[in-house]
């Protein structure tokens, strides 16, 4: 299009078209993780919402249930950044303005409400974090009225974060953790481990239990194989093994599975429990009376710090909800002696499950 002119640029357009084939042909792997969104909007001037941001947002409103409130979501994203003061919204400050928006939205609340509310409500902590002063101090500070709601009892920074951080003896530490893990552990995953141990923790789970799946095609990791189809897997240099499925039965009443396949030409066969052949969700009982204290969204209760008889002042955690990449540390919202845990954690809740009841 410059050619001709100062501007101009020589280019390799075979090379060019052949990253444009390249990246055709993966998009057909990975379409099913796509976000839905197939053009730009003019919202953004309104809502504010990040490029990246925007994209991740609908999957996570899925996976809480409210991807038919998507429109609501980003209403109250740009209400939430309104209440926060505007704020210059990058990683994380963006996601705190998205925990709090989905907050909002699944418990039907809108700004007016959480200033009217604010003082019973128990807020994701990642908003707790951010007006605490976890990321930093905002320009001007933030709004003093929300910031009492939010914090409650507690004291916000009035200085640099980092100051606030526990010294760390990489090397002490660094050897408790291969204890904890592996000797094979190296100090990036250390690292990694510091700074998302949650996620470390879930990662590694599942490396002990599948071991490296990176040598996998990309395909088969995904989908799985059809009927008759043959992959072959490169396991190191001169190592390959040659996979083909055969078929897969139907489950038996146990839900089991046999699945035939060749394994560098010898036919062989696995017993495989089908985890979707019977339904085993559990409907919990909802919290109904102003004793009883549910799930506030939907997500994985994986904590409860409470036990029968414990005698809880106001504001008190009682309980962790995990949910799309945001935690919320639920509160008691009033003194009170604890009657029963309906609940432990570890399992899946539904918005409004009973977790926990008092006297």
């Amino acid at each position: 299009m410059l050619d001709g002119t100062k501007r101009a640029r020589k280019m390799n357009l075979n090379s060019l078209n052949e990253f444009s084939n390249y990246w055709e042909a993966v998009r057909e792997v990975y379409y099913p993780f796509e976000s839905g969104l197939k053009a730009g909007t003019a919202q953004i001037f309104d809502h504010e919402i990040p490029g990246g941001q925007y994209s991740n947002l609908r999957p996570q409103a899925r996976g809480l249930g409210l991807e038919n409130k998507f429109e609501i979501i980003k209403k109250n994203y740009q209400e939430v950044n309104k209440m926060f003061g505007d704020l210059v919204k990058v990683t994380p400050s963006s996601k705190v303005v998205g925990d709090m928006a989905m907050f909002m939205t699944s418990n039907n609340l809108n700004a007016a409400d959480v200033m009217k509310k604010g003082n019973e409500l128990s807020f994701p902590d990642s908003v707790k974090s951010l007006f605490r002063g976890d990321l930093g101090q905002a320009y001007g500070g933030f709004p003093e009225e929300l910031s009492k709601m939010i914090l409650k009892d507690e004291k916000p920074y009035t200085n640099k974060p980092n100051e606030h951080l526990v010294p760390i003896d990489f090397e002490t530490e660094f050897a408790i953790f291969q204890q904890q893990f592996t000797k094979h552990c190296n100090e990036l995953d250390f690292l990694s481990y510091k700074l998302y141990p949650q996620v470390f923790k879930t990662y590694h789970a599942e490396f002990e239990k599948y071991d490296d799946l990176f040598p996998l095609p990309t395909k088969a990791f995904f989908f799985g194989l059809e009927n008759n189809e043959e992959i072959l897997i490169k396991l190191g240099k001169g190592q390959s093994v040659l996979i083909k499925l055969l078929y897969v039965t139907t489950p038996n009443e146990d839900g089991i599975r046999n699945v035939f396949f060749k394994f560098n030409g010898t036919t062989r066969v696995i017993e495989v429990k089908d985890n979707n052949f019977k339904s085993n969700k559990v409907a919990h009982k909802k919290a109904v009376t102003d004793k009883e204290i549910g799930a506030p969204l939907q997500g994985n209760l994986s904590a409860v710090h409470v036990k029968v008889g414990d005698v809880i002042k106001k504001n008190s955690p009682l309980f962790i909800i995990e949910a799309m990449k945001m935690e919320s540390t639920i509160t008691a919202p009033f003194e009170g002696k604890v009657k029963q845990i309906h609940l432990n954690g570890g399992v899946m809740v539904e918005q409004d499950d009973l977790v926990i009841e008092f006297d």
